[in-house]
Protein backbone atom coordinates (compact mmCIF):
# COMPACT_ATOMS: atom_id res chain seq x y z
CA UNK A 1 0.00 0.00 0.00
CA UNK A 2 1.27 3.63 -0.92
CA UNK A 3 0.95 6.09 1.96
CA UNK A 4 0.90 9.69 0.70
CA UNK A 5 2.59 12.11 2.69
CA UNK A 6 0.79 15.45 2.91
CA UNK A 7 3.85 18.83 2.34
CA UNK A 8 4.71 20.55 5.61
CA UNK A 9 5.42 23.72 6.00
CA UNK A 10 9.22 25.00 4.68
CA UNK A 11 10.60 25.56 8.33
CA UNK A 12 9.57 22.40 9.82
CA UNK A 13 11.10 20.75 6.87
CA UNK A 14 14.10 22.73 7.29
CA UNK A 15 14.83 21.56 10.98
CA UNK A 16 11.87 19.31 12.24
CA UNK A 17 10.97 21.90 15.20
CA UNK A 18 7.43 22.60 14.49
CA UNK A 19 5.47 23.89 17.03
CA UNK A 20 1.46 22.60 16.29
CA UNK A 21 -1.00 25.06 15.90
CA UNK A 22 -1.93 25.55 19.58
CA UNK A 23 1.13 25.49 20.88
CA UNK A 24 2.00 28.51 18.61
CA UNK A 25 -0.87 30.28 19.43
CA UNK A 26 -0.61 30.03 23.25
CA UNK A 27 3.38 30.73 22.69
CA UNK A 28 2.17 34.11 20.56
CA UNK A 29 -0.42 35.45 22.42
CA UNK A 30 1.88 34.58 25.69
CA UNK A 31 4.98 36.61 24.04
CA UNK A 32 2.63 39.62 22.48
CA UNK A 33 0.19 39.95 25.96
CA UNK A 34 3.35 39.24 28.49
CA UNK A 35 5.96 41.35 26.52
CA UNK A 36 3.35 44.32 26.38
CA UNK A 37 2.74 44.52 29.75
CA UNK A 38 6.23 43.93 30.87
CA UNK A 39 7.11 47.00 28.01
CA UNK A 40 3.97 49.71 29.78
CA UNK A 41 5.29 48.99 33.25
CA UNK A 42 8.86 49.56 32.37
CA UNK A 43 7.99 52.91 30.61
CA UNK A 44 5.79 54.07 33.37
CA UNK A 45 8.09 53.31 35.61
CA UNK A 46 11.20 54.57 33.75
CA UNK A 47 9.31 57.85 32.97
CA UNK A 48 8.34 57.96 37.12
CA UNK A 49 4.49 57.51 36.28
CA UNK A 50 4.22 54.44 38.83
CA UNK A 51 4.18 54.75 42.04
CA UNK A 52 7.08 53.59 44.72
CA UNK A 53 7.79 50.23 45.73
CA UNK A 54 9.82 48.49 48.50
CA UNK A 55 11.29 46.35 46.01
CA UNK A 56 12.82 48.28 44.36
CA UNK A 57 15.45 48.75 46.62
CA UNK A 58 16.33 44.85 46.42
CA UNK A 59 19.23 44.30 44.18
CA UNK A 60 17.97 41.06 43.67
CA UNK A 61 14.78 41.87 42.35
CA UNK A 62 16.35 44.40 40.04
CA UNK A 63 18.45 41.87 39.06
CA UNK A 64 15.67 39.59 38.80
CA UNK A 65 13.39 42.31 36.54
CA UNK A 66 16.55 42.56 34.32
CA UNK A 67 16.72 39.35 33.23
CA UNK A 68 13.41 38.40 32.84
CA UNK A 69 12.11 41.58 30.59
CA UNK A 70 14.22 40.41 27.85
CA UNK A 71 13.36 36.72 28.24
CA UNK A 72 9.43 37.10 27.50
CA UNK A 73 9.77 38.39 23.68
CA UNK A 74 13.15 36.64 23.21
CA UNK A 75 11.44 33.71 24.23
CA UNK A 76 8.97 33.87 22.22
CA UNK A 77 10.62 34.90 19.10
CA UNK A 78 12.35 31.44 19.58
CA UNK A 79 9.93 29.76 19.80
CA UNK A 80 8.19 31.07 16.34
CA UNK A 81 11.17 31.83 14.12
CA UNK A 82 13.21 29.59 12.07
CA UNK A 83 15.14 26.81 13.66
CA UNK A 84 18.33 25.29 13.84
CA UNK A 85 20.40 28.40 12.59
CA UNK A 86 23.27 30.04 14.15
CA UNK A 87 21.49 32.88 15.33
CA UNK A 88 18.74 31.18 16.70
CA UNK A 89 21.41 28.47 18.63
CA UNK A 90 23.36 31.56 20.00
CA UNK A 91 20.34 33.61 20.77
CA UNK A 92 19.01 30.04 22.60
CA UNK A 93 22.00 30.25 24.69
CA UNK A 94 21.44 33.53 25.87
CA UNK A 95 17.40 33.13 26.43
CA UNK A 96 18.61 29.98 28.50
CA UNK A 97 21.33 32.10 30.84
CA UNK A 98 18.44 34.52 31.01
CA UNK A 99 16.30 32.43 32.12
CA UNK A 100 19.18 30.93 34.81
CA UNK A 101 19.95 33.87 36.44
CA UNK A 102 15.96 35.03 36.62
CA UNK A 103 15.42 31.46 38.86
CA UNK A 104 19.08 32.18 40.56
CA UNK A 105 17.79 35.40 42.04
CA UNK A 106 14.30 34.64 43.14
CA UNK A 107 15.81 32.89 45.75
CA UNK A 108 17.07 35.70 47.64
CA UNK A 109 13.58 37.46 46.89
CA UNK A 110 11.62 36.67 50.14
CA UNK A 111 8.36 37.34 51.38
CA UNK A 112 8.70 41.25 52.53
CA UNK A 113 6.78 40.48 55.91
CA UNK A 114 7.81 36.60 56.42
CA UNK A 115 11.24 36.22 54.75
CA UNK A 116 10.91 33.25 53.83
CA UNK A 117 10.15 31.37 50.85
CA UNK A 118 6.79 31.46 49.48
CA UNK A 119 4.94 29.05 47.21
CA UNK A 120 6.03 30.70 43.81
CA UNK A 121 9.34 29.53 44.70
CA UNK A 122 8.80 26.18 43.74
CA UNK A 123 9.43 27.77 39.94
CA UNK A 124 12.66 28.20 40.78
CA UNK A 125 13.92 24.02 40.76
CA UNK A 126 11.43 24.13 38.03
CA UNK A 127 13.06 26.23 35.90
CA UNK A 128 16.65 25.38 36.58
CA UNK A 129 15.53 21.30 35.35
CA UNK A 130 13.47 22.64 32.50
CA UNK A 131 16.82 24.88 31.30
CA UNK A 132 18.74 21.63 32.18
CA UNK A 133 16.58 19.59 29.86
CA UNK A 134 16.49 21.94 26.95
CA UNK A 135 20.13 22.20 26.88
CA UNK A 136 20.41 18.06 27.32
CA UNK A 137 18.00 17.52 24.99
CA UNK A 138 19.36 19.76 22.47
CA UNK A 139 22.68 18.25 22.53
CA UNK A 140 21.61 14.42 21.58
CA UNK A 141 19.57 15.74 19.13
CA UNK A 142 16.13 14.73 20.51
CA UNK A 143 14.69 17.79 18.78
CA UNK A 144 10.93 16.49 19.95
CA UNK A 145 12.08 16.25 23.91
CA UNK A 146 13.64 19.63 22.97
CA UNK A 147 10.44 21.40 21.91
CA UNK A 148 8.19 19.70 25.03
CA UNK A 149 11.44 21.21 26.90
CA UNK A 150 11.15 24.87 25.53
CA UNK A 151 7.29 24.63 25.49
CA UNK A 152 6.95 23.77 29.19
CA UNK A 153 9.76 26.34 30.60
CA UNK A 154 7.98 29.21 28.28
CA UNK A 155 4.67 29.19 28.97
CA UNK A 156 4.98 27.56 32.75
CA UNK A 157 8.18 29.31 33.83
CA UNK A 158 7.20 32.74 32.66
CA UNK A 159 3.70 32.49 32.20
CA UNK A 160 2.43 31.30 35.66
CA UNK A 161 5.32 33.67 37.73
CA UNK A 162 4.64 36.28 35.64
CA UNK A 163 0.51 36.14 36.34
CA UNK A 164 1.71 36.62 39.63
CA UNK A 165 4.25 39.43 38.83
CA UNK A 166 1.19 41.20 37.93
CA UNK A 167 -1.14 41.09 40.75
CA UNK A 168 -2.04 44.00 42.94
CA UNK A 169 1.12 45.14 45.31
CA UNK A 170 3.22 43.13 43.25
CA UNK A 171 5.96 44.91 41.62
CA UNK A 172 5.13 44.75 37.70
CA UNK A 173 1.33 44.67 39.31
CA UNK A 174 2.13 48.43 40.57
CA UNK A 175 4.22 49.57 38.27
CA UNK A 176 1.62 49.12 35.81
CA UNK A 177 -1.57 49.21 37.17
CA UNK A 178 -0.60 52.08 39.65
Amino acid sequence: MTTIALPRPAHARANGFDLGPVARAAVGLVGVGFTTACALAAVRFAAGLAPAHPNTQSIAVLIHVATVLPAVPLGAWLMLARKGTPRHKALGKVWVVLMVVTALTALFIRQINGGGFSPIHIFVPLTLHGAWKTISTARRGDIAAHRKALIGLYLGALTIPGLFAFMPNRLMGTWLFG
